[in-house]
């Protein structure tokens, strides 16, 4: 029996059949089964014979929902088969694969409770549904063209088309349209990734400039034509699950430059769902295949909601009637030495529980104001909802609102506390302080960071934190980026940081590289910095000047910042890299691309000082040294290569100096910044060498889509919720 607990079985044998019976489970299970514990007990015989299947319910709250996967082998043989009642039908599936989480309205996971409830099931899917010998038993998503869902294509208007929907949408997107595609968690956008004029037309019609788009192959032989991959990005790319996964290009490669400009890495996934086997099998190397949204919104997901929304971009939309419950966007995935680190967590890991190092009371946890997702808890569980988005809009706020509920219904937790950042205009903290009857707890961004590495790697105790990213609600009322923490769940104390500098316009500064460079000349060389022959300095015209020097000797709209996502933009600023930005993070992300053309091992000079007893780091030598190094012309990838060198050095003298007084040596590494493989794998590195424990994120993102984790187990254990 199958009840929100788990599964109850009864067996009745011999001794030694009931023993092979009970060690077989594991190693047995199907595919998708997650098996956290397994415990036996005698009860009195029973006489009975047969197989049966109970009723699902019952039973404790104890439940798990299976994340959304790609189809199995099995079913994709039949996909293929023109032999089989399935081929090519988009929407087979059985017990060891198929849609989950998305499809799921409430528990226990029967049919009646999921968006397949409306399509009764004809006699033979009836039999495989019944049948205990078939894959197909209690599959509750089993369908078949009889009666199952179908697909229709549509254009922008809603207007069905004539002829076989597959069969016209592959030759549209052959002709350099751009198709609408309801995937399982919501639409794609999808172009041919080898037409110029294709990939170019998608990025005005979704207004989205420079970030790059993801891709989709048929398979590895194809993705190998123009991106290189390892053992493990081969395994993460052929899973279950379909992330995307970030692969270093190869030269001279047949994809479309516009498809990633600037960019070392392509983002590529296989097929994840039968209909995408179905498009792109034997036409097409690769598909641009974006998520269905105008930029800064969430992925569209209701059919009517992407007609609407979608139709200024996509020339035809290929849907169908089947209903997706939950919105949710794909995964992404990049590997640091040889393992994976969540860039976003979403489809076909969510909404998988993490295992906490102990229980604690429930939580909810709204996260913070980029790539947004939330928390709950329950016992020694914490559940990661999807990528909702960044909570600049109200759309992405009702998603948000939607997750929560969804989320707290399927897992059966009714929390009494909710967490949230510092941040008292964040539309999470607004939101989490609206909920009535709920306990708050407020908890600084930068000690969430530390409480999510911690967290997923089962720490205790005390640790030290190095915790850099773009930036985060500092208590002492500067915008805090680039911190040293030590500390644990309870609490933290900021024991270094990167000297604060002002950051010009505020926001604006985040979007314009430049006007970072130019408060760190100014804090170096005064007005002489106009005197420099440097790319930032010929961004700002000299009508501006004085009025932009105004406002860094007066501090007007100009807060202190400690980031060290800023001085990434600074310093790309100051090589001639980047001036301006057209999505987060985009100059750190060249930067990088810059540093891994060349190899050095040079070192520019940096600074430390204890100033009250807190480690205060200081570049302005490097900044300096960089000045000097591109004036004299000195190849800007070898300037970026010591620019990360020097970056990883500072970090480990920093941390020395903070064990000599603490005597911790265990070092937790989070925040986006670490998102930088070049980055992470120096300060890795050098920490072992010198004598350090260091732990990084693997099981949700170092950027601030972990952030909702370490807010719900610092709540978690806050001596206000005791």
């Amino acid at each position: 029996m199958n009840n929100p607990s788990g599964v109850l079985l009864e067996a009745q044998g011999g001794e030694e059949q009931v023993a092979e019976f009970l060690s077989g489970i594991e190693p047995l299970a199907p595919p998708l089964a997650v098996i956290s514990a397994v415990s036996s007990e005698q009860i009195p015989l029973v006489e009975e014979g047969g197989f049966i299947v109970r009723e699902s319910g019952g039973g404790g709250g104890e439940v798990q929902i299976s994340p959304d996967c790609d189809v199995c082998p099995d079913c994709l043989g039949e996909l293929f088969d023109p032999a089989d009642r399935r081929y090519r039908y988009p929407f087979i599936n059985c017990t060891n694969c198929g849609p989950r989480y998305t499809i799921i309205k409430g528990v226990p996971y029967d049919r009646a409770a999921t968006t397949m409830a409306g399509f009764t099931m004809c006699e033979e899917c009836l039999a495989e549904y019944g049948d205990p010998g078939n894959r197909r038993f209690h599959a509750q998503p089993n369908a078949c063209p009889v009666c199952g869902p179908r697909l229709t294509l549509l254009d922008p208007k809603g207007k069905s088309l004539e002829g076989d929907p597959l069969d016209t949408a592959i030759s549209m997107l052959q002709r350099g349209r751009i198709l609408a595609l309801k995937g399982v968690g919501g639409y794609h956008l999808a172009v041919d990734a080898c037409n110029d004029d294709a990939v170019r037309e998608l990025r005005r019609r979704k207004n989205r400039d420079e970030k790059p788009f993801a891709l989709i192959s048929p398979g590895l032989a194809e993705i190998m034509e123009y991106a290189r991959f390892d053992e493990t990005e081969q395994r993460l790319l052929s899973g279950a699950e379909r992330p995307i996964v970030l692969l270093r290009k190869r030269e001279r490669n047949p994809i479309v430059s516009l498809v990633a400009p600037a960019n070392g890495y392509f983002g590529v996934m296989l097929p994840c769902t039968p209909l995408h086997h179905l498009l792109l099998r034997d036409n097409f190397l690769a598909l641009v295949m974006t998520s269905g949204n105008l930029s800064d919104e969430p992925v569209s997901f209701l059919d009517d909601e992407a007609l609407q929304r979608l139709a200024g971009i996509a020339d035809l939309f290929l849907t169908h009637n089947r209903d997706i419950h939950t919105r949710t966007d794909d995964s992404v995935i990049r590997v640091f030495q040889g393992k994976p680190i969540f860039l976003r967590r979403s489809r076909g890991y969510v909404p998988r529980g993490i295992t906490l190092p102990s229980v604690q009371r429930s939580v909810l946890a709204v996260g913070g104001e980029l790539k947004g997702t939330v928390c709950l808890t329950r016992g020694n569980l914490a559940f990661l909802s999807q990528h909702i988005g960044d909570l600049r809009n109200a759309a992405t706020l009702r998603s948000m609102e939607e997750t929560i509920v969804q989320l707290g219904r399927i897992l059966r937790i009714d929390p009494k506390v909710v967490a949230h950042d510092l941040h008292p205009d964040y539309l999470s903290t607004v939101h989490a302080l609206s909920l009535p009857g709920l306990t708050k707890v407020a908890v600084q961004h930068h000690h969430a960071h530390l409480a999510s590495c911690m967290a997923e790697n089962g720490l205790e105790g005390e640790t030290i934190g190095v915790i850099f990213d773009g930036t985060g609600y500092g208590p002492d009322g500067t915008v805090w980026g680039g911190e040293f923490l030590v500390g644990g769940y309870g609490s933290y104390r900021r024991a270094g940081h990167l000297r604060p500098i002002p950051l010009p316009g505020g926001d604006a500064a985040v979007r314009a590289p430049f006007r970072m460079a130019l408060s760190w000349l100014y804090m170096i060389y005064g007005e002489l910095l106009f005197a420099l022959p440097l790319p930032p300095v010929s961004e700002l015209p000299a009508s501006e000047r004085k009025l932009f020097m105004r406002m860094l000797e007066r501090r007007l709209n100009s807060p202190l910042t400690s980031s060290c996502g800023r001085l990434f933009d600074a310093v790309a600023s100051i090589i001639g890299l980047r001036q301006k930005v057209s999505y987060e993070g985009q100059a750190a992300i060249e930067l990088e691309a810059l540093a891994e053309s060349t190899v050095n091992a040079d070192v520019y000079p940096f600074g430390i000082t204890l100033d009250g007893g807190v480690q205060i780091l200081d570049f302005c030598e490097m900044v300096q040294a960089i000045v000097q190094d591109v004036v004299t012309a000195r190849p800007e990838g070898e300037i970026a290569r010591s620019f990360h060198n020097t970056m990883a050095e500072a970090v480990v003298e920093t941390c020395r100096k903070i064990r000599t007084e603490s005597g911790i040596d265990r070092v937790v590494l989070s925040g986006g910044v670490f998102q930088n493989k070049l980055l992470t794998e120096g300060v890795f590195t050098l920490l072992v060498k010198s004598g350090f424990y260091p732990f990084t994120q693997r099981l949700v993102p170092p950027n601030d889509g972990g952030v909702a984790l370490g807010q719900a187990i610092i709540a978690g254990r806050s001596v206000l919720c005791v």
